[in-house]
C-alpha cells in the first residue's frame, strides 16, 4: 500500500455522503469548503438528489448496495490511498452502506494509522430520526466506533445515547460515552439569550463556542461544519482556535446569506469566510464533567 502521492503529501480527504444537483448541503458543501481550504477530495455519493429534502419532495436514488460495495472495493485497492489524511462521512442512503463504509475506514486506518476520521451522524434533528431507525443503529453501531471525531447535533446525540440531554452537562457526559474521543456537539444549549453553540469536549477540557441565532438557510450547516472542523484539526490548531474559527465561519456564511434572502447557503460568494471568518463568538471554557459541577 502507498503511503502518499507522487509528492509526499497525504492531505486528501475522502467525503462520503448525499450529493444534490442544487444547494450547498451534503458533497457539495463539504467538497467546495476542503477544496478552497486547499484539501484535495475524493468524493464519493451516497443517495444522488435534484435538492435538499427540505424544499419539497424529488427524486432519491440510492446506490445498489452490491455496487456501492464494489465501489468501495475498488477505493480500497486504489493505487493512491495512502494520498488520504482524513475521512469525513455524513449522510447514508441505506444501513448497508454503513458496512462498507466501516470497512473502507479500516483498511484506510491499517495503512495509516495517523489518518484521522470524523463521523456525521446525519440522522435527525429536534423532530426525531429522518433516516430509517435501522441507519442510524447502523451508524451508532459500525461508525462511531470508528471514529476519532464525531459531529452530532444535540438531537442526535439524544438518540445515540438513548438519553434527554436538558442541560450541557448532560450533553457533556453523553458525549464522552459516545464513543469517539473528540465531540462537537451543534445546537447545544445556549448561555446567552437568543443564541445558540457548539460544544466541543474531549476527555480533559469542555469548550462552548456562542453566537447569536440568526433566521436564514439551515440546510447544509451541519455539513459545512464537519468539514471545516476536521480540516481545521488536521491542519493542528490548538481545540479552541479550532472551534472558535469553525463556528465563526458557519456563522458568517449563514448571516451572509440570509442577508441576501437566499435559500441556501452561498459558498461561493463568501468562500472568503471559510478561511478568515470575521465573525464575533463567543467562548467560554465550561467546568469538565470529571471536575464536578459548575459553580
Amino acid at each position: 500500500m502507498t503511503t502518499g502521492n507522487a509528492n509526499g503529501s497525504n492531505n486528501a480527504i475522502l467525503v462520503i455522503s448525499s450529493h444534490v444537483v442544487r444547494g450547498s448541503v451534503g458533497n457539495r458543501a463539504a467538497v467546495f469548503a476542503l477544496e478552497t481550504l486547499g484539501h484535495p477530495v475524493w468524493a464519493v455519493p451516497t443517495v444522488i438528489l435534484p435538492w435538499h429534502p427540505g424544499h419539497g419532495p424529488a427524486r432519491r436514488i440510492v446506490p445498489d448496495a452490491a455496487q456501492f460495495d464494489e465501489l468501495v472495493a475498488d477505493l480500497e485497492r486504489a493505487p493512491w490511498i495512502g494520498e488520504i489524511g482524513g475521512i469525513l462521512t455524513g449522510y447514508l442512503g441505506n444501513s448497508d452502506q454503513a458496512l462498507a463504509v466501516a470497512r473502507l475506514v479500516r483498511t484506510i486506518k491499517a495503512g495509516n494509522p495517523a489518518v484521522k476520521y470524523l463521523c456525521d451522524p446525519v440522522i435527525g434533528d429536534e423532530k426525531g430520526l429522518y433516516v430509517p431507525e435501522a441507519t442510524a443503529v447502523a451508524i451508532r453501531d459500525h461508525l462511531m466506533p470508528l471514529a476519532d471525531m464525531a459531529t452530532p447535533n444535540r438531537f442526535e446525540l439524544a438518540w445515540l445515547a438513548g438519553a434527554d440531554l436538558p442541560d450541557n452537562r448532560s450533553v457533556m457526559q453523553a458525549a464522552l460515552h459516545a464513543g469517539p474521543a473528540t465531540m462537537l456537539v451543534t445546537s447545544a444549549h445556549p448561555m446567552i439569550a437568543g443564541g445558540t453553540g457548539n460544544l466541543l469536549v474531549n476527555h480533559t477540557l469542555a469548550l462552548l463556542a456562542e453566537h447569536r441565532l440568526v433566521s436564514g438557510p439551515s440546510n447544509g450547516l451541519g455539513d459545512l461544519t464537519s468539514a471545516l472542523f476536521l480540516a481545521r484539526m488536521l491542519g493542528g490548531s490548538d481545540l479552541e482556535q479550532v472551534l472558535q474559527r469553525t463556528t465563526a465561519a458557519v456563522f458568517e456564511i449563514m448571516a451572509r446569506s440570509a442577508k441576501r434572502g437566499a435559500d441556501e447557503l452561498m459558498l461561493e460568494a463568501d468562500a472568503s469566510s471559510l478561511a478568515s471568518p470575521m465573525a464575533m463568538v463567543q467562548m467560554r471554557r465550561l467546568v469538565h464533567p470529571s471536575k464536578g459541577v459548575r459553580a
